[in-house]
């Protein structure tokens, strides 16, 4: 139950912050999945920090918020979506930079979540 619920909540945000997005960007690059695997990432370092290092509550909270709630918000599917259609409609360089930054940020965004949390707590 607790991955359910965190799951509909990260599906819902993950629906509001990509359409927000994609208001301000309009259709050219997939800013709004961009955005949230990258928030997400982030979020993921910082609550793995959290749970196993600083208050090892890994099993109570896991399931929760790393599993249901980060796991919904992220979107490795439309992440791989977005890439084939740029492809598809001929935008190989869009293409080729969507998939390597997105690769690249959202590991560097989790590195930073980890250590900015190891510093901070």
């Amino acid at each position: 139950m607790a991955i359910a619920f965190g799951g509909a909540l990260g599906a819902v945000s993950r629906y509001w912050l990509s359409t927000s997005m994609e208001k301000i960007n309009g259709t050219g690059f997939p800013l709004g999945t961009f955005t949230v695997n990258i928030l997400g990432s982030f979020l993921i370092g910082v609550f793995f920090i959290i749970f196993a290092e600083k208050l090892h509550l890994v099993d109570q909270w896991r399931p929760i918020i790393i599993i249901g709630f980060l796991g919904a918000m992220t979107t490795f599917s439309t992440f791989s979506l977005d890439a084939l259609l740029l492809f598809q409609q001929g935008n190989y360089n869009t293409a080729l930079l969507y998939v390597l930054s997105s690769v690249a940020m959202c590991l560097f965004a989790a590195f930073c979540g980890m250590q900015l949390t190891r510093v901070l707590l």
